[in-house]
């Protein structure tokens, strides 16, 4: 497999396309128009191939929030199957290195929208992630859930003690990952209750964040660098 990491600029409609039929087959609902839009309002998009075959996607961006350095990834999406885990680490592998190379020496807050349990192995390695089983979030942290939710267009409907988004029945682009022949972990198992009040059908979502930290970041330690 191979890791493209490009400016979302030089995307083209055929690549669109391609990232609409994972969507189709996953069921998220992200049609053309939908990521069209993610395309004019992200930087830096990040795809993983196998033998031509888009395997995963992900829009991202690099900036500060207040003065933090973070990772935002409003949307991101993987075929389903064995090979699932394999090309999410390669993507978040090329993520975190370009991370580490915008802000060497710095904690780097990770922040994206999640749906599911499951797609919180995506956070593997991380510290400090929010929300989590069990936890009730600082002052300081639901201050940070309402920023990040603003930065995805999302404050005005966010639960900033449950970190959920209610939906309006319309798509809404999450991180998109589902182990599939996968054992899933006791730490993820746990984290079904922070989607209990998740409602699907209305498109709910999850913002979630966490720390990656600096000697991770340089010595190469998270899941798949």
């Amino acid at each position: 497999m191979n890791v493209v990491t490009k400016d979302c600029t030089a995307l083209n409609d055929s690549e669109l396309v391609e990232m609409a039929d994972i969507s189709a087959i996953n069921e998220t609902g992200w049609e053309v128009g939908v990521l069209s839009k993610l395309k004019d309002e992200w930087v830096l998009v990040t795809s993983v191939f196998s033998e031509n075959r888009l395997m995963g996607f992900a829009f991202a961006s690099l900036e500060r929030i207040g003065g933090t350095p973070a990772l935002l990834i409003p949307a991101a999406s993987f075929i389903r199957g064995a090979d699932a885990e394999e090309v999410m680490n390669l993507l978040m592998s090329d993520l975190y290195r370009r991370v580490f190379l915008a802000f060497p020496d710095e904690d780097v807050l990770v922040c994206t929208k999640m749906t599911s349990y499951l797609n919180r192995q995506a956070y593997s390695g991380l510290q400090d992630v929010v929300p989590r089983h069990g936890y009730k979030p600082t002052g300081e942290q639901r201050a940070w859930g309402r920023r990040i939710a603003k930065r995805f267009s999302l404050d005005s409907r966010i639960d900033d003690k449950t970190f959920v988004v209610e939906g309006d029945s319309s798509p809404v682009t999450v991180f998109d990952y589902a182990p599939i022949d996968r054992p899933v972990s006791a730490e993820t198992q746990a984290y079904r209750s922070v989607f209990e009040e998740v409602d699907t059908s209305r498109f709910d979502c999850v913002i979630c964040f966490g720390w990656a930290m600096a000697e991770d970041l340089a010595e190469g330690a998270l899941p798949g660098r």
